[in-house]
């Protein structure tokens, strides 16, 4: 009852397909990767941040030598945050070696702002609070439009 396995002729069957069941073919991605409903959200966010930090960078070119990081949501680090509100962004001073940190968190943002206009403007804002703390200065100081609508 040994009798050899003779290869299949090329054709249909189980090599790889080439069209789904309905000939249709192979679906592809919905856009194509420059458009920007291919980006996610935080890949959007994160465009956003860049935009406000290359922005105030013209105006303070300081701001190279620190480090602009976006987070998803605050750390706890043991402590909870009680009354208080979330925080929308932070700072991490400089130290030996590591230079000063900026981080903005991208969750608690998103959650209070209704569109993407407003998002960008309040990611602006939380950008220059955060580097006026770093810098020492006033939010007024740093973007002279800060508060403005």
């Amino acid at each position: 009852m040994d009798s050899p396995v003779t290869p299949r002729a090329a054709g249909p069957g189980p090599g790889p397909r080439r069209r789904d069941r309905h000939g249709r073919g192979m679906r592809g991605p919905i856009a194509p990767p420059q458009v920007p409903l291919a980006a996610s959200r935080a890949e959007t966010f994160a465009d956003l941040v860049q935009d406000s930090v290359d922005r105030l960078e013209r105006r303070w070119p300081q701001l190279a030598d620190v480090d602009f990081l976006v987070l998803d949501v605050p750390r706890l680090d043991g402590t909870a945050w009680s009354d208080e509100a979330v925080p929308l962004g932070g700072t991490v001073a400089a130290r030996e070696g590591r230079a000063a940190r900026v981080v903005v968190y991208r969750r608690p943002v998103e959650i209070r702002s209704k569109g993407r206009d407003e998002r960008a403007a309040l990611v602006h804002e939380v950008v220059v609070e955060q580097v006026a703390e770093v810098l020492g200065l006033t939010p007024e100081t740093v973007d002279p439009r800060y508060g403005e609508d």
